[in-house]
C-alpha cells in the first residue's frame, strides 16, 4: 500500500433483538465446551462496489442483526465458563456489540483484501469490550464501508457458540432477513444435549511424553508471521499425479485435495520449523459429523459439530524420508474410524467429556509438533448472500498468534477468477517469523512448472 490505511470508527452500540425472546440460561455441548473452541475467531467478508447507492449497508445489517437475533437470540446474551467448568449462556438480549467505520480508500486498492498483509487485515478487526462479571458476548459485528461504495463485514465469535458451518448457516440467515424475507428458510436449533458424553472412569489416556515431542529452534517465540499461500489447480493436479507415479497399481488410491495438501504442508511446516529428526510430529484433520449421527443431527443445528480425526504420529525423520504418497494414504486411513458412525462419534464424545471433567488439558492438540488441518472451502463461505449488494467476492480469517499448529484451507478469491481461476486453493499458515522464509521456498515449489 503506497499510503496506510485510515479509518473512522463510530461508537459501538449493542443491537438487540427485534422482538422480545426468552429468558434462560442455556447449557453447551460436550464439543462446545473444549478449552481450544472458547477463543474468538473473526472473519471478513467483502462486498464489492454495486450500483446500489440509495441504501447504507451499516443500517440495513444492523436491522437485519436485530430481526435475525429473534432466532438466534442466545447469540445476544453472555457466555461464561462457570465454577464447575462448564460454559453457559446467560439468554439476557444484552445485544451484539455493532461497530460502523469507514476507511479512506478504494477496496480495489487493497485487491479486494486478497493477499493482504496480515497487520493491515487487523486494521478491519472488533477490539472487544471486556469480560464482566456476567461473561462476555458470543458475537461481534463490524461493517466498514469504503469510499468506493464497497464494504466489508467482520464478524468476531467465539468458537464455543458455533462452528463455520453454524457461522455460515447464521450469516445467511441475517442476509435472508435483509432482503426482505420475514424469517430464515433454515430455523435454528440448539439441542446442545445430542453432542454431550459421559464422564468414563475407566477411560485411559495414553499421552505422547513432552520429552518425544519434536522441537524447534524456533519455538517458543514471540514473533509470529502469518501467510496465506495461493495454491493453482493445475499444481494440484500435478502432486495428485505425482503420487499416484509413487504408488503400485494395486495400492492406487483416490486423494482427495485436502489429503495430498495436508502431507505436503505437514512436511514443509516440519522443514521449516527445522524439528528434531527423532521426535514425534503429528497430523490430524478437522471432520464435519452432521450426517453421522444416527438419527442426524437437525439441519439447523448450529453448535460444534466437528471432531479431529485420529492422530497420525511420525518421527520427523520418517516424515522427511517416507515417499508423500504414503504420508498421504496415512492421512486417509486416519479418516476412516469417523465413517464408522455414531458409535465412534460417542466414544470421541466421551472422552472429551472425561477430560473435561477431569480437568486434563490435550497437551497433543496444543503440541507445536502437532499440525492440525481444517477445510473451509465446502462450508459456503462464498456462496452468493446478498445483503442487496450482491454476492460476496471474498472472504479472510483475521490472523490468530496462539494457534501456531492450526492450518486452514480456503476457497479462492472471486474477485481473481479470470487471472487465477476458481479451482485453486489458499493455505493460511502460521509460523514463528524465523520460520516463514523455508515456508515460502516450500510452497513456493508446488506452483513451479
Amino acid at each position: 500500500m503506497a499510503t496506510p490505511l485510515l479509518i473512522h470508527k463510530k461508537d459501538i452500540i449493542p443491537v438487540k433483538p427485534a422482538n422480545s425472546t426468552p429468558f434462560e440460561v442455556l447449557s453447551l455441548s460436550t464439543i462446545d465446551n473444549e478449552y481450544v473452541h472458547e477463543s474468538h475467531f473473526e472473519i471478513v467478508f467483502v462486498y464489492k462496489e454495486s450500483n446500489n447507492t440509495d441504501s447504507d449497508p451499516a443500517l440495513v445489517i444492523k436491522e437485519a442483526l436485530s430481526k435475525v437475533l429473534v432466532y438466534y437470540y442466545p447469540l445476544a446474551g453472555k457466555l461464561k465458563r462457570e465454577t464447575d467448568g462448564k460454559l453457559r449462556i446467560t439468554c439476557n438480549a444484552d445485544g451484539v456489540p455493532f461497530l460502523e467505520a469507514y476507511a479512506d480508500c478504494q477496496l480495489s486498492s487493497l485487491n479486494y483484501l486478497d493477499g493482504i498483509g496480515s497487520e493491515t487485515l487487523k486494521l478491519l478487526s472488533f477490539d472487544c469490550p471486556s469480560e464482566s462479571e456476567y461473561g462476555y458476548h458470543p458475537l461481534f459485528l463490524r461493517v466498514t464501508k469504503f469510499s468506493c461504495g464497497g464494504f466489508t463485514i467482520t464478524m468476531r465469535f467465539s468458537h464455543a457458540i458455533f462452528d463455520g458451518s453454524g457461522a455460515v448457516q447464521f450469516y445467511k440467515a441475517m442476509a435472508e432477513l435483509a432482503s426482505g424475507k420475514s424469517e430464515p428458510t433454515l430455523k435454528p436449533v440448539w439441542e446442545r444435549e445430542r453432542l454431550v458424553g459421559r464422564k468414563c472412569e475407566d477411560l485411559e489416556f495414553p499421552p505422547i511424553g513432552r520429552s518425544l515431542f519434536a522441537s524447534s529452534p524456533f519455538l517458543p517465540c514471540t514473533n509470529v508471521a502469518h501467510e496465506s499461500f495461493y495454491v493453482t489447480e493445475e499444481a494440484i493436479g500435478r502432486l495428485k499425479m505425482s503420487l499416484s507415479r509413487e504408488l503400485e497399481k494395486t495400492e492406487m488410491e483416490n486423494f482427495t485435495t485436502a489429503e495430498i495438501l495436508g502431507a505436503y504442508i505437514w512436511r514443509s511446516r516440519a522443514r521449516a520449523l527445522q524439528l528434531s529428526f527423532n521426535g514425534k510430529t503429528i497430523f490430524c484433520m478437522t471432520m464435519g459429523m452432521r450426517g453421522r449421527m444416527n438419527p442426524p443431527l437437525n439441519a439447523g443445528y448450529y453448535g460444534n459439530a466437528i471432531l479431529y480425526s485420529p492422530e497420525v504420529v511420525l518421527t520427523t525423520r520418517d516424515l522427511e524420508e517416507f515417499p508423500l504418497s504414503k504420508v498421504a494414504k496415512l492421512i486417509k486411513e486416519s479418516k476412516k474410524s469417523l465413517n464408522s458412525g455414531s458409535d465412534f462419534v460417542q466414544k470421541m464424545l466421551d472422552k472429551i467429556e472425561t477430560m473435561l471433567q477431569n480437568h486434563i488439558k490435550d497437551e497433543n492438540a496444543r503440541g507445536t509438533s502437532c499440525m492440525a488441518l481444517t477445510d473451509w472451502r465446502h462450508i459456503g463461505l462464498l456462496d452468493e448472500v446478498d445483503f442487496g449488494w450482491k454476492g460476496v467476492v471474498n472472504m479472510v480469517p483475521i490472523p490468530w498468534n496462539n494457534l501456531l499448529n492450526l492450518c486452514v484451507l480456503l476457497p479462492p478469491c472471486k474477485i481473481n477468477y479470470a487471472t487465477k481461476g476458481k479451482g485453486g486453493v489458499r493455505v493460511l499458515v502460521t509460523l514463528p517469523q524465523a520460520a516463514m522464509t523455508k515456508m515460502k521456498e516450500e510452497m513456493e515449489i508446488l506452483n513451479q512448472h
